[in-house]
């Protein structure tokens, strides 16, 4: 039996942070949905809340754990494998942080765009007046910076690629996510750059769908610390060179 969707959740020293109430409450009223926690060597006690949610639902809930931590990239890109490894089978993949910046049901909103000719559907902050985009000022004006410069590399007009909430068809997550990544945070830049390199970049507009989403709040707390500012130029750098060398 193939299921609608599988949730990937990065996990790194969430024990803090985890709305274990906020899971439990998706997994009873979504029966179509199943989550996979991607545990990525977390020191505190998460893997514990982890198996707490897995054992409310064992038939939709699964752990990928690694003992050493290897960032969210890795993390993301080990589970979407494991995925394929296992008995069950997925008509489409997403990804989510863990904190539910975005909500999983919104998650699962993006992931009804992804139909027909639509391969890859993707959430976007875009502060609207009917949408409620809560973000700190500082990340929000270096996000634009950042912006601006990944949509001169990857050449395609994409306003926020760094939305932690994605969704693929399954053969394409396939595909894109099978190498290793360069960046342990700019992994989406590079998502963005191999499905060019499968389609082609005026074809990635026809398959891919940016949507804005209905809500997002900043946690007070991020694993992505503001001196990365400064080295991000660096892995923008080291990405233009490889994925422009034949695009």
């Amino acid at each position: 039996m193939i299921e609608p969707l599988l949730i990937i959740i990065p996990c790194y020293n969430e024990y803090n942070k985890l709305d274990v109430d906020a899971y439990l409450h998706f997994l009873n009223e979504n029966k179509g949905c199943n989550i996979l926690f991607s545990n990525d060597g977390s020191t505190d006690g998460t893997l514990n809340l982890l198996q707490s949610i897995r054992n409310k639902f064992p038939e939709r809930v699964s752990i990928f754990s690694k003992k050493v931590n290897q960032g969210k990239a890795e993390a993301v890109r080990s589970a979407v494998k494991h995925s394929f490894n296992t008995d069950e089978a997925y008509e489409k993949i997403a990804y989510l942080d863990a904190d539910l910046s975005v909500s999983l049901e919104e998650c699962i909103a993006i992931s009804e765009y992804v139909k027909g000719n639509i391969l890859v559907a993707f959430g976007s902050r875009i502060k609207k007046i009917d949408t409620n985009i809560e973000r700190k000022k500082y990340r929000h004006y270096i996000g634009r910076v950042i912006a601006t410069a990944i949509s001169y590399i990857i050449k395609i007009p994409i306003y926020d690629t760094q939305c932690g909430c994605k969704v693929f068809e399954a053969g394409l997550a396939k595909t894109i996510f099978e190498e290793k990544f360069i960046s342990k945070w700019l992994f989406d830049v590079e998502l963005f750059c191999r499905i060019i390199e499968t389609y082609s970049r005026s074809k990635i507009l026809k398959v891919s769908r940016e949507i804005p989403l209905k809500r997002w709040k900043d946690t007070n707390e991020s694993k992505v610390k503001l001196t990365y500012f400064f080295r991000i130029w660096i892995d923008l750098l080291k990405i233009n060179n490889r994925y422009n060398e034949k695009n």
